[in-house]
């Protein structure tokens, strides 16, 4: 019988294997395959508008279908396809190269895919239902609120939540990489001695995890306005006119900020996987460790910094004084500095190498070419006066791709650069070459005439005459670019049947220990256990496993332990030196799944896709619920038992995902890897609730921070129901520590007494805010005739809608909480208090965040 069979996973040829595999090799072609099909998929919307603009008028695809082009397009393209691109790479490659066996939890890296991939079928309905979003893929307010949609708006809505999904799957693959990269590193591989692509990857990740959570705030806010009826981006429509009086003030800046918030970290969580793609490449095909490395690293190290303070520059049009624009201006300005350090760290290593002509390096120079183009012309942006001419025009557009696109070419570099590593097989040189030639031509054909035609107003279809001959040029370049495409498609899927074996390592210079395995890897990827002690790759054997066991004992090893290689070339970079091979040491006999209780891996599980699945109709009949049609209301209802039901599934299976018995943990070394989990989660989680509480904060300031309880609440709206739910919730944080204490003393009825009385106040504390609600919502004044509901006024949006997502979290809690107390009753958790303590770690972070709410909402 097969390995793959030995762990419940059938062949690779077996369509049930892509749906119940769990292992990252498999889940990294996944994700190539998808994020490829949505390349296409936003390529075709592109190729369309462009032979709309061969000429200035809507002649072709009418005003309505050239905004849905354009927007479904920048949406496709910078979420469905790009990112997820990159982290195809990722979720192949980082493992290997530092070491692991897989993922930290290989369910939550399916189900991050599945969420990818059913968030984008979600994104493909939309255009079924009346139209999809029309209003440009950064979704300014109002335009992106039901009273500016046409129709139904029902497209629109899907959209919404088709980015919350995929802002889901993001999140699980945030949380999922940071802790495999801290807990599952070589023995002596240190985290500065990381490959370079991996070290991107790390960077990468944690700006995800803040600003997709940013990003996730602005998005259910505006699901909200679709689904339930709140009011932070919807302006009131009188007749033809909108006002813009005390009704909502600021909301369309609000918008501005959390999405651009998000926004411009999102430039270099695009552009730092390719960056780290371009260093290897460069080093792998010029024979020479990147120049300056320390510093290469140390410049993404300031930049994943300074992207969060940067994001005002996307608002130098608004109404924000020119003292904090002036000062923004200089945070751009700045974090183009650490970009020039590592352009030249690149072009060092090139003049310093020498250079080998492969496909892989031409896309890395092209894209590095690209990138110098993009960036020179961004700095014109980042000046307060030039932005005011340029704002809005197609110099943006063109600056822009030039940025993005050229991620996306050091990408398609990665794709050739490990493609014999994934498959076994060369792809065709002349093709690749062909490939490249016709790219680089279609791009600049394509985009360069965007700075001459520069006057050509942002996402609209009509411009002057006299711009006609480079929109021309233009189409053509796209038509150009596409075909490209073809070549490459033709060249990968020819060469996967007919291409010649690559062997281990078909790069001279590789050094990195993806090359050091079989092409493709097994299943376990490593012979044995990776360590890099020694000075090189070596396998540890039984002996050695036990040894390091016995000298760690019953704790991991300190940070830093373990002779690491040479100034750091065993674990990454080009020297020169002989490539690492799987041979380098001692005998490899001991996988590395075998040395924890001698079991074997998990790599199979259904669950990730059925919870995706359930969660897709789910949002499909969220998206028409406020139509009151039984279809889509029935869909909603059925998706979300659904939902329920399969992650009851997956915590009811037995799935083994051992941690590595010998790893680098610095700097986390005492912390287990789920409560690490959970702390990036939390991480996360923290800066949802601050973009909801800052939106509040920033609402309330622009309509009067006084005035806002004089005209907005109601008189009924008092401290006491809060106070209630304030000992309800500090109670029940007190009786986790109680249960806590009785699992470690093994006493199963204060086990379950303590949860039970959690759960009982965690329910005390929704049924008093139920009460609550309900009290609000019928009251009857001469302010509020009607209560004082979702849609009453901007003050009630807020309120309910904030507490509200604190109410969901403590209902999660509150399923988990049962869950446990029924597992206690069965004997669970005694001697074992971890799994009430993670869940402790949840529930305290409910509680605290409810300290914060209170006095802003009751008292302030």
């Amino acid at each position: 019988m097969s390995e793959a069979h030995d762990h419940g996973l059938p062949p690779k040829s077996s369509i049930s294997r892509w749906f119940l595999t769990t292992n990252h090799k498999d889940i990294g072609v996944l994700y190539l395959v998808t994020a490829l099909f949505f390349l296409v998929f936003g390529g075709m919307l592109a190729l369309l508008f462009r032979l709309e603009l061969i000429s200035p008028g809507a002649d072709l695809l009418g005003s309505l279908g050239y905004n849905q082009a354009v927007s479904t397009h920048g949406l496709l393209m910078v979420f469905w396809f790009i990112s997820p691109f990159a982290f195809g790479f990722a979720n192949y490659v980082v493992p290997l190269q530092i070491g692991a066996d897989d993922l930290a939890f290989p369910r939550l890296n399916a189900l991050s895919y599945w969420l990818y991939l059913f968030s984008g079928v979600l994104m493909g309905v939309s255009f079924f239902q009346g139209m999809t979003f029309v209003g440009g893929w950064t979704m300014y307010a109002p335009l992106n609120t039901p009273a500016y949609i046409p129709g139904e708006g029902l497209g629109a809505t899907s959209v919404v939540l088709a980015l919350i999904m995929f802002t889901a799957a993001v999140t699980l693959g945030s949380v999922n990489f940071l802790t495999t990269m801290y807990r599952m590193r070589a023995e002596g591989m240190r985290m500065r001695d990381i490959p370079i692509f991996s070290l991107s990857i790390n960077l990468t990740v944690w700006m995800m995890l803040f600003a997709f959570a940013a990003l996730l705030a602005a998005l259910m806010i505006l699901g909200s306005d679709h689904i339930i009826g709140t009011n932070y981006f919807a302006y009131s429509i009188d007749g033809t006119t909108m006002a813009t009086d005390a009704d909502n003030p600021g909301a369309s800046l609000l918008w501005a900020h959390l999405f651009w918030f998000f926004g411009h970290p999102e430039v270099y969580i695009v552009f730092f996987p390719a960056l780290g793609v371009m260093a290897e490449c460069f080093q792998t095909f010029t024979g020479r460790r990147l120049v300056g490395r320390k510093w290469f690293i140390l410049s993404m190290v300031l930049v994943a910094l300074q992207s969060f303070v940067v994001w005002m520059h996307h608002m130098f049009l608004t109404g924000i004084n020119l003292p904090i624009k002036t000062i923004f201006m200089a945070t751009t300005i700045g974090i183009s500095l650490p970009f020039d350090l590592m352009v030249f760290s690149l072009i060092y290593t090139m003049a310093k190498g020498r250079v080998r002509f492969t496909t892989p390096f031409l896309f890395s120079l092209g894209a590095l070419i690209l990138f110098i183009i993009g960036g020179i012309t961004g700095v014109f942006l980042g000046a307060i006066v030039l932005d005011y001419q340029f704002r809005g025009t197609y110099w943006v557009v063109a600056h822009f791709h030039y940025v993005m696109v050229s991620g996306a070419t050091a990408l398609f570099g990665g794709l050739y650069y490990w493609y014999p590593k994934i498959t076994g097989k060369m792809y065709d040189e002349f093709l690749g070459k062909l490939h490249f030639a016709v790219y680089f031509v279609g791009f600049n054909l394509l985009y360069f005439p965007m700075f001459v035609a520069w006057e050509t107003p942002r996402r609209v279809f009509e411009y002057s005459q006299d711009l006609q001959i480079y929109h021309s040029v233009a189409t053509v370049g796209g038509f150009i670019l596409g075909a490209s495409m073809l070549i490459m498609f033709y060249n990968l899927f020819v060469s996967l049947w007919r291409g010649e074996d690559a062997g281990d390592n078909p790069w001279d210079y590789a050094t990195s220990a993806e090359w050091a395995v079989s092409s493709p890897p097994p299943l376990e990827n490593f012979p044995g256990i990776p360590s890099y002690a020694g000075g090189s790759l070596s396998f540890l054997d039984d002996e050695d496993v036990a040894e390091r066991r016995r000298e760690t004992s019953d704790s991991d090893r300190p940070a830093g332990s373990g002779v690491v290689a040479d100034g750091g070339t065993a674990t990454d970079g080009g020297t020169g030196t002989a490539p690492v091979t799987a041979r380098a040491t001692a005998t490899p006999t001991v996988p590395a799944h075998e040395t924890e209780e001698e079991e074997h891996a998990s790599h199979a599980s259904l669950w990730p896709f059925l919870i995706s699945l359930a969660g897709f109709v789910a949002f499909l009949g969220l998206s028409g619920v406020r139509t009151g049609s039984l279809v889509y209301i029935s869909l909603a209802a059925a998706g979300g038992l659904a939902t329920v039901g399969s992650l009851f599934g997956m915590a009811r299976e037995s799935f083994h995902a051992p941690e590595m018995a010998i790893a680098e943990r610095w700097p986390f070394a005492g912390v287990e890897k789920t409560k690490l989990g959970l702390w990036f989660f939390l991480a996360s989680d923290i800066v949802l609730f601050g973009a909801f509480i800052g939106s509040y904060a920033f609402v309330r300031v622009a309509y009067g921070w006084t005035e806002w309880h004089h005209d907005l609440i109601p008189a009924a709206h008092v401290t006491m129901p809060g106070l209630i739910n304030t000992y309800l919730l500090l109670t029940s944080s007190f009786l986790v520590v109680l249960a806590m204490v009785a699992a470690e003393r093994e006493s199963r009825r204060g086990t379950v007494a303590a949860l039970v009385g959690t759960f009982l106040l965690g329910v005390g504390f929704l049924i008093n805010k139920g009460i609550e609600w309900n009290h609000l919502f019928h009251i009857h004044s001469e302010l509020f005739p009607n209560g004082w509901n979702l849609s009453t006024n901007i003050a009630s949006s807020t309120f309910y809608l904030t507490t509200g997502l604190h109410g969901a979290h403590v209902t999660v809690g509150l399923i988990i909480c049962a869950y446990m107390a029924v597992r206690a009753w069965n004997g669970a958790y005694q001697g074992d208090d971890k799994p009430i303590e993670y869940f402790g770690l949840y529930w305290h972070f409910v509680d605290i965040v409810w300290l914060f709410l209170f006095p802003l909402f009751y008292i302030l």
